[in-house]
């Protein structure tokens, strides 16, 4: 993706100085010399390893509150509102629109929304104002509803808990319809088919022949604890790499280790600490992009 925060760019950016890569816990890892300073440090294989959809997770208390959000994505779907979002995000050039949180009080007429801002290009932050695609649909919701936007910025496993306990009217993270989930949330329609890809090390070629995903899945079931892979606490990367919930017949035997975001997490691997990282397609290419230094 094109834009990213600048504190993700700053933290990254001090890993890359101090960081190596670690060999990589295959036994076809590559070479770990340190690469030169203009060379791409990760990549993402070009497979989407699952099928999954994000939507909006509403207070179970508040069934009109969902059925206005469903007739709201409709509507921005069917007017192109929905798309220009996309394209300030998804396409070159393109010039998002920050959003500005209110402060939460309970005697004005607001929307609390909890997010997880650490998720670009669907959530993030730049100084005091957020941005990205799910921040500017809350903020064309706020609208619509008549009410004032609140942002709440938390980890992004308590997301749904924030929801579920009635701190928050929405929780609009990247969030994949899961049932799991419908624990805690009443979940919308879809707005996004998103997907899970694999980071690794620029230097590595252990998938480079794979060409679909069952290709990713029979290599990745071969390894043993020896491997690490790492993800974003509470994502369907978590569930794909621990082989729980709807990924049991995975059954990976790789030493899986969360992270509070994924920029972290390829953090990590960056600096030796993981083999491979799982996450979201679209933050997996913001973030290795982010890494590699591309700019907008």
């Amino acid at each position: 993706m094109k834009t990213v925060t600048k504190a993700l760019s700053v933290l990254l950016a001090l890993a890359l100085v101090v960081g190596c890569f670690a060999a990589c816990g295959s036994d076809t890892a590559n070479d770990t010399t340190t690469p030169a300073a203009n060379a791409a440090l990760v990549k993402v294989i070009d497979i989407e390893l699952t099928e999954e959809y994000y939507g909006f997770g509403v207070d179970k208390t508040q069934p009109e509150l969902l059925e206005q959000v469903n007739e709201f994505i409709a509507e921005i779907k069917a007017n192109g509102q929905l798309q220009e979002i996309f394209d300030k995000y998804f396409v070159e050039g393109g010039t998002p629109s920050p959003v500005t949180s209110a402060e939460l009080d309970e005697s004005k007429d607001q929307l609390v929304v909890a997010t997880n801002a650490e998720f670009p290009p669907f959530e993030y932050t730049e100084g005091t104002s957020y941005l990205g695609v799910d921040m500017e649909l809350a903020a064309l919701l706020a609208q619509k509803l008549g009410k004032e936007l609140v942002i709440q910025n938390m980890d992004f496993d308590a997301v749904c808990l924030s929801v579920g306990s009635q701190m928050c009217d929405i929780a609009l993270a990247g969030l994949t319809i899961a049932t799991d989930r419908e624990e805690a949330v009443m979940f919308s329609d879809s707005y996004y088919q998103a997907s899970q890809k694999l980071i690794v090390p620029a230097s590595d070629t252990t998938f480079d022949n794979c060409t679909t995903a069952d290709e990713v899945l029979s290599i990745l079931q071969g390894f043993d604890s020896s491997v690490r892979i790492g993800y974003q606490t509470g994502t369907t990367g978590q569930k794909y790499t621990e082989s729980t919930n709807d990924y049991e017949s995975n059954a990976l035997k790789v030493t899986a280790t969360g992270y509070q975001s994924g920029a972290l997490a390829v953090q990590a691997m960056v600096n030796g600490n993981l083999d491979y990282v799982i996450i979201d397609a679209a933050p997996a290419q913001s973030i290795a992009d982010s890494v590699n230094g591309v700019t907008a």
